[in-house]
């Protein structure tokens, strides 16, 4: 197995507080932005980190599904091991990388379900095929094959035929309330910026620099 070039520099963009937007949610939006029109593959999608109640970590890729001022949003089974571990410890990292701009963003904060007609409104905007297929999953049960998933699908397609799938009783959104937003990139020599919004007592925020 071969590594990384280690000689690799950083050099593409910098980072510094006079151009940084006044608020995370501005900021994302622009980078994520940039990032669409670099051609990101999936530019959404972000490494979501939890725990369970007794602190052990996990860890997966999710895809942000909305974001708006009160936060970021992404959607999954609540009776999954993400789902599971949410419901007993709500503190979470995401985790955006995008690599091919020498870019990563950072958020930490804690979660909240969000409301029953918000998950409505996203389940039926999904392709038939995945809103099928949240019936068909026990997403993260052990099962003994794929059979049972295939057999599962089909008999999700046979009850729900000619007519909507309704959106599963276990199955919705969650929203990050972000605590602390760090907006990293990379530099030359190592010595990358890093801006992190922190969220104060009364719901302003404030930029700090934080040493690479």
């Amino acid at each position: 197995m071969s590594l990384a070039d280690q000689r690799k520099d950083y050099s593409l963009a910098g980072l510094s507080e006079k151009d940084a937007a006044r608020d995370p949610f501005r900021q994302f939006e622009k980078w994520f932005q940039e990032a669409e029109a670099a051609k990101i593959h999936e530019p959404n999608a972000a490494v979501l980190a939890t725990a369970s109640k007794d602190g052990r970590p996990s860890a997966r890729m999710m895809l942000l599904k909305g974001i708006d001022g009160r936060g970021f949003v992404f959607y999954t089974n609540y009776r999954s091991r993400k789902g599971m571990e949410l419901e007993s410890n709500p503190h979470v990292s995401f985790m955006f990388p995008w690599v091919a701009l020498e870019r990563q963003v950072i958020i930490e904060g804690t979660v909240t379900k969000v409301t029953r007609e918000e998950s409505e409104a996203y389940f039926h905007i999904r392709p038939r095929a995945s809103q099928l297929a949240a019936w068909a999953s026990s997403q993260s049960a052990i099962i003994s094959g794929r059979g049972v998933l295939e057999d599962a699908m089909k008999a999700a397609e046979k009850k729900y035929d000619g007519v909507d799938a309704p959106l599963p009783p276990h199955w919705g959104g969650f929203r990050i309330i972000p605590e602390t937003v760090e907006f990293w990139q990379g530099r030359r020599s190592r010595l990358h910026d890093r801006l992190r919004y922190r969220r104060e007592a009364g719901g302003s925020w404030v930029i700090e620099r934080l040493s690479p």
